[in-house]
């Protein structure tokens, strides 16, 4: 189930963090009124959005588990918790939207403190429900969307309460047209980036099927997961720049939103070249965090250091292709979360292995030409067309 929690994660992640730019441009330029119908239009969209997804992932989610060829022992229980975990997208939806809106006011703290207290309220509800209740998979997957629902319910009172800013009455529950399209439209490309992730994942793994075998495709899954221990602190950098670059640049004070981008890059490329070293000089390390199947191992050492050399630069691609979601730039940000993977890695994935017979080598070599090719496009749009921005 990791593929389809990281999968319904990568909705609300995307979502709402395409949100949060509007609400910092609009508080930037002092608009208070234009930010409010922004924060209405934003939650009426991902109330829509994680009531669609709930239902759909409930209605399809047999099918879904069938197609990533779910070991049939362990099928009922997978479908029992996935099902429970769908239950909670709205209360996650609403959580990660009313933290952004905050971080987007400049509140970073108090979310993070939710944050910790949902975390351990889940810690503490787990072994009561597992043992103490008998309740096994169930149990877990309850204390997630326990903590989920606490959590949300704690912020939507944080933010009607007196010491927010934002001070939403029933008077500015008037949707504006303009502004959903606009929330929209934002949100929209950090939406496709995530929701690509699942293909990705079925096609390396059908790859993995066909040119190797079993151990190949035990391999691709933590490929994927050491991809994802790089790629979540860069994406977090990032959503922690983007409300600072959108308040000044509706503040118009482009000074600073040079200052904040040339800091999140700096971060950022240091972060991932610092990241992948590690990987390709300690393989066997980073491999044992897995697996203790020594055979796994040994195919899978050289297997690593080719599929995660491209993630070294993937610091410049996420900087950049966010930072344009930041300015407002919502086609552009569209287009460079295809480019890397439905224009890039898709199509490489199915041609590489059939290349003098590379198969599953093919197959490992997609992701790092992909990944080389979609942050140097990306890294050279930015820098021309930021300068545009800015002067206009």
């Amino acid at each position: 189930t990791g593929t389809i929690m990281f999968l319904i994660y990568g909705f609300v992640v995307g979502m709402t963090a395409g949100f949060t730019v509007l609400t910092a441009q609009k508080f930037g330029a002092g608009d208070m009124k234009s930010m409010r119908k922004t924060v209405v239009g934003a939650g009426v969209l991902s109330f829509i959005v994680g009531a669609l997804l709930t239902v759909l992932f409930m209605v399809f989610m047999k099918p879904l588990l069938t197609l990533m060829n779910t070991p049939s022992d362990i099928f009922a229980d997978a479908y029992a918790y996935i099902m429970i975990v769908s239950g909670g997208i709205l209360a996650q939806m609403l959580y990660n939207l009313l933290s952004s809106i905050l971080r987007a006011l400049g509140n970073s703290k108090v979310p993070l403190y939710f944050l910790i207290l949902s975390a351990m309220l889940n810690i503490v509800l787990d072994p009561i429900f597992i043992y103490v209740f008998g309740m096994g998979v169930k149990g877990a997957a309850l204390a997630t969307i326990i903590s989920q629902g606490v959590s949300c319910l704690w912020v939507l009172k944080f933010l009607t309460g007196k010491k927010t800013i934002l001070k939403i009455r029933l008077k500015n529950l008037v949707l504006d047209g303009k502004i959903v399209t606009s929330v929209l439209s934002l949100g929209v490309s950090p939406f496709i980036m995530q929701a690509t992730e699942c293909l990705i994942q079925l096609t390396f793994n059908n790859g993995m099927l066909k040119y190797g075998n079993d151990l190949y495709v035990a391999l691709m899954s933590i490929l994927f997961s050491l991809t994802q221990l790089i790629w979540m602190p860069l994406n977090g950098f990032s959503q922690g720049a983007q409300p600072v670059i959108g308040y000044n640049y509706g503040a118009k004070r482009f000074d600073r939103v040079k200052k904040a981008f040339k800091l999140q890059f700096t971060v950022s490329i240091c972060f991932s070249l610092f990241a992948v070293a590690l990987v390709e000089v300690f393989p066997t390390a980073f491999l044992k965090m897995f697996t203790n199947d020594q055979e796994l191992i040994d195919i899978g050492i050289n297997s690593t250091r080719l599929f995660l050399a491209g993630m070294s630069v993937m610091g410049a691609q996420c900087a950049c292709q966010q930072t344009f979601l930041a300015l407002g730039e919502a086609k552009i940000s569209m287009f460079l979360a295809c480019l890397r993977k439905i224009i890039l890695l898709f199509p490489l994935a199915l041609i590489l292995p059939n290349i003098a017979n590379m198969g599953v080598w093919g197959l490992l070599l997609a992701e790092p030409v992909s990944d080389v090719v979609a942050a140097s496009c990306t890294t050279i749009m930015f820098t021309i067309r930021s300068r545009k921005i800015l002067k206009q």
